[in-house]
């Protein structure tokens, strides 16, 4: 009978210290939309690193399409099952998710990451005082422009400073006969940067938090009005190509690498997507292409290296475990994300990367990014979807004469108070 007492309790203490096993092992369980598959393989390394050295963590990815991602993300985190780790954009989305409560500040380990991070891409994830992600990548939009055509036309892009020197160079070349812009308002969000850019160097920086905090009226505030007018002085000036207001993104960075148009304002991605889609599937050549940034405005308080773009990083959902912070500490280690750099897989956020980046072009973007003053995600994303659908729509409507620039701000301040 003792013996088959104590053989009961050895069992019993086997299964509870095999209980214990199974409950200290952790999951961390990641959800992103990102498809380089270059990249993901990065990312999975990264995570088979981390679980050698900790053999109680298992790391796992679930993609999903972008539409998907952001049509079932929500239900997601309602879910006691929901992902720890989410790929994110930043922007009004990400305010959203914090102020339903599926987000918690970053823990001390991931906290600690903070510094080595360059500030402007920080500090799109900081929400009253808190960092709730870090950012993984960044994208500036700018100016890329044809050498040749540039030439044929006279024009010196380093000249380029102001935006009265911009319009001349606008005329420059379209009395050489050259289109001098090609857009794909189309689809409106590129249509959008101009709108944006203009409204930083009319109204500095903080232009958007400003807005968002109502002051001087919110968005029908004068840096606004003044964005659209500076729009519609550029639009008199018929740079756009034919058609411009029905062209297809994909189909303008085509049109630009065709050669026929002198330049475009886009982000860094339209290096890929304009020898994709030209007629020939190679493009301009990159020792044909040069950048510059987009021109402040004399007088206004705007900065050259005030910068407009996107930031995509990770953030950490209330239920995550501490293994998650401490897994995004790994993560950002210099030799992996150097090594996405050499691999030009991404410009990478984390300080004293540039310098791994082979292609000259993006290196040059890269450095400017690193010395950014601030960087402004898109203010369509900034300001959540419902907000930005209607800058995107004013923004094409202002600039083909369809709306003036009081009654463009006039219906982002409307959307924007109905959304509050």
């Amino acid at each position: 009978m003792l013996k088959a007492m104590i053989g009961t309790v050895s069992l019993a203490a086997m299964l509870l210290a095999t209980t214990a096993v199974v409950q200290a092992h952790t999951v961390i369980k990641i959800v992103h939309e990102e498809t380089n598959p270059t990249e993901v393989a990065l990312w999975k390394r990264i995570a088979a690193d981390y679980e050698k050295l900790h053999p109680d963590v298992t790391v796992t990815y679930q993609y999903l399409e972008n539409e998907a991602y952001k049509a079932k993300l929500p239900t997601m985190l309602q879910s006691s099952d929901r992902p720890d780790i989410i790929w994110s954009w930043g922007g009004g989305v990400m305010r959203a998710q914090i102020d339903a409560g599926y987000l918690r500040p970053l823990g001390a380990a991931a906290q600690a990451v903070v510094p080595n991070m360059i500030p402007a891409d920080a500090a799109a994830y900081k929400v009253d005082g808190k960092y709730y992600g870090l950012p993984i990548l960044h994208s500036e939009v700018c100016f890329f422009y044809n050498k040749e055509l540039f030439a044929k036309a006279g024009v010196d892009a380093n000249q380029i400073k102001t935006w009265s020197e911009f319009l001349a160079a606008v005329k420059k070349i379209k009395a050489a006969g050259i289109t001098p812009i090609t857009v794909g308002a189309g689809e409106k969000w590129p249509m959008h940067f101009y709108w944006a850019y203009l409204a930083m160097r009319e109204g500095g920086a903080r232009v958007i938090d400003e807005a968002r905090a109502g002051k001087d009226g919110g968005f029908v505030a004068p840096a606004f009005v003044e964005a659209g007018q500076r729009l519609q002085e550029l639009a008199a000036l018929h740079p756009f190509q034919p058609g411009y207001v029905g062209t297809l993104a994909l189909q303008a960075a085509g049109q630009f690498g065709d050669g026929r148009a002198a330049m475009q304002l886009m982000g860094n991605w339209l290096l890929n997507t304009q020898a994709g889609n030209a007629a020939n599937g190679k493009g301009l050549p990159d020792s044909n292409i040069g950048i510059f940034g987009f021109p402040v405005v004399a007088g206004a308080p705007g900065k050259a290296t005030d910068e407009l773009g996107g930031v995509n990083g990770w953030l950490v959902t209330k239920t995550a475990p501490a293994a998650a912070d401490d897994f995004l500490a790994f993560f950002f280690q210099p030799k992996y994300q150097q090594q996405a750099a050499v691999e030009g897989d991404y410009i990478p956020a984390l300080a004293g990367t540039s310098a791994f980046i082979k292609d000259p072009i993006i290196r040059q973007i890269a450095i400017s990014l690193e010395h950014a003053t601030a960087l402004q995600i898109f203010f369509d994303q900034a300001l959540g979807p419902s907000v930005g659908r209607v800058v995107n729509d004013v923004s094409v409507a202002v600039a083909a004469g369809q709306m003036g620039p009081k009654a463009g701000v006039e219906a982002v301040q409307q959307a924007w108070e109905d959304e509050q």
